[in-house]
């Protein structure tokens, strides 16, 4: 695992609100359960279950997404990225992702929803950063062929409140 938190460093540009973010499925700093593993892994790409709560007013939309910030790339590693999901929406089912409300966009593995954890042997405990934004917005600036990270930049200016929700998962 690497010392580097995106999400601490994207808050010293600026200040967001905090958004309750709760999950029946993943547990704050605790291991992944199987189903939300990779099939590689011997899971099931199953997506977890989120809930979030506290948005301010003014939220007109939010995006949701999962980012392992450790997998040996330079980059990290989008597992999930859904924008435009409508304000009335406050939380996803087990197994949603591809039928969230909202657009979603293609994963690293380059398909639309959510891929599970695969970190290879030898590369340590990854985190899974869970977040959703509440945004000012109804509709970002950017198009379903877009990567997360132009969502992720677009989300920076548009976010009211952050709920972080981080798991964790090793091959080792």
């Amino acid at each position: 695992m690497f010392s580097y938190d995106p999400y601490a460093e994207l808050a010293t540009l600026r200040s967001f609100a905090p958004l309750a973010l709760t999950s029946t499925d993943i547990a704050e700093g605790q291991p992944l359960p199987l189903a939300q593993w990779g099939s590689a892994g011997g899971g099931s790409d199953t997506s977890p279950q989120l809930s979030w709560s506290g948005a301010p007013e003014g939220t007109r939309s939010y995006a949701v997404s999962c980012f392992d910030p450790d997998a040996p790339t330079g980059a990290g590693y989008w597992h999930w990225a859904v924008y435009d999901v409508p304000a009335d929406v406050t939380s996803f089912a087990t197994g949603e992702a591809g039928r969230t409300p909202g657009i979603t966009l293609r994963n690293e593995a380059g398909v639309p929803g959510y891929i599970g954890a695969g970190p290879p042997p030898g590369t340590g405990v990854h985190r899974y950063f869970f977040v959703v934004d509440a945004l000012d917005v109804e509709h970002l600036d950017i198009t379903s062929d877009a990567t997360p990270s132009i969502l992720g930049f677009q989300r920076h200016f548009h976010s009211l409140a952050r709920g972080i929700l981080v798991a964790t998962a090793t091959a080792d």
